[in-house]
């Protein structure tokens, strides 16, 4: 590959994240997808082709740009242009994993068009710095269920396959939430009863879907990290879940920090779907199964 090829179309899967309370450590990657084509052009700038409805085109632009540059900076290769074409089905500011799909993207086309110097786990450090946590990046790049955290500097990340029986059903509103908004609600420190549920939870959640036991799921995205706190930005958080859960979800969290609320099933997706619907009415349902592939290079 190198120098000869021009065009690379990346396909990465968006995410959902902290699954109640794995705030900034666990995430899962979800069969809806960013198409980034990007090509190699004389200029030595990013240019945006294409766009996806409802995004901001200069704050894309800054995104793709500082990613550019942080990929030629941790390879040391020289610097080439690109023209860069989104085409996705990823609702921006749902708290989905878009900026870690269109950051990865780039990155991972960029790191093939240059004859791939870096490997995956050097990928995923490079978008965890970019993204300023792995919860997202890790799923988007390995696919299925995903437990990160640094270590010594570097991401470590353990990924497992996900069923392709699970259903998540998923909320959209129609009303975004910003990451850094909804992040300043969260406190700086927590109650020692708190943080102890916290860590059972989320050591609960990850062995449930580490062994694949989905049932052993039911009652432990009781999160008190972020969830209660982020309420205020969504109201109808614990109702949409309760609802979800009345109608036969094994369990239902905020995905990301919203505004997008999930929930997860083996069964009843339509009676769930339109129980959690009922409660939020401006708002759109997307049934979504595990993505357990990852970014891939879907055209050379």
């Amino acid at each position: 590959m190198g120098s000869e090829t021009q065009t690379i179309t990346v396909r990465v899967p968006c995410s959902t994240s902290n699954l109640g309370s794995g705030f900034d450590t666990l995430g899962l990657a979800l069969a809806l997808y960013n198409d980034v084509q990007v090509s190699r052009i004389p200029a030595s700038c990013v240019v945006l082709d294409q766009v996806p409805e409802g995004t901001d085109p200069a704050l894309l632009l800054g995104m793709l740009s500082e990613a550019s540059q942080a990929y030629f900076e941790c390879t040391k290769q020289e610097p080439f242009g690109a023209s860069v074409s989104l085409a996705s089905s990823i609702p921006s500011g749902r708290g989905l994993g878009a900026s870690a799909t269109a950051r990865l993207g780039i990155v991972g086309a960029l790191n093939a068009l240059a004859g791939s110097p870096l490997n995956r786990e050097e990928l995923l450090d490079l978008v965890t710095t970019l993204e300023h946590h792995p919860d997202n990046a890790s799923p988007c790049l390995l696919g299925g269920f995903t437990v990160s955290g640094m270590v010594n500097g570097r991401v470590r990340c353990l990924s497992f396959p996900v069923s392709a029986d699970l259903k998540f059903v998923t909320l959209v509103p129609d009303f975004q939430i910003a990451t850094n908004e909804a992040r300043k609600l969260v406190p700086g420190t927590y109650s020692k009863e708190d943080t102890v549920h916290s860590l059972n939870r989320a050591s609960l959640i990850s062995a449930a879907f580490s062994s694949g036991n989905y049932q052993a799921l039911r009652g432990v995205f009781d999160d008190r990290v972020h969830q209660p706190y982020r309420e205020k930005l969504i109201p109808q958080l614990s109702r949409v879940i309760r609802a979800g859960e009345g109608a036969g979800a094994i369990g239902g969290w905020l995905s990301g920090s919203g505004s997008a609320i999930m929930c997860m099933t083996l069964e009843n997706v339509e009676a769930i779907s339109t129980a959690m619907q009922a409660e939020l009415p401006k708002s759109r349902m997307l049934i979504l199964t595990a993505d357990n592939r990852g970014m891939e290079i879907v055209e050379r």
